[in-house]
């Protein structure tokens, strides 16, 4: 089984086009999706959670 694709937070900001201030004001607030934090530091989005996060981001605005 292949691991899941992990995006670092660069690449997420960049993909929804926000800040990275914005980004944690959303997550501070729990709107945010999961970040994982690597053993080395590095935070991490799996790719399933920025979907689902998008998909819910839809859903809320209808």
């Amino acid at each position: 089984m292949a691991s899941p694709k992990m995006l670092k937070l660069h690449e997420v900001l960049a993909e929804i086009d926000m800040s990275r201030a914005a980004f944690y004001r959303m997550r501070a607030r729990g709107q945010a999706p999961r970040l994982r934090k690597l053993p080395n530091g590095q935070l991490r989005v799996s790719r399933a959670d920025l979907d689902d996060w998008w998909e819910n981001c839809g859903q809320s605005a209808a």
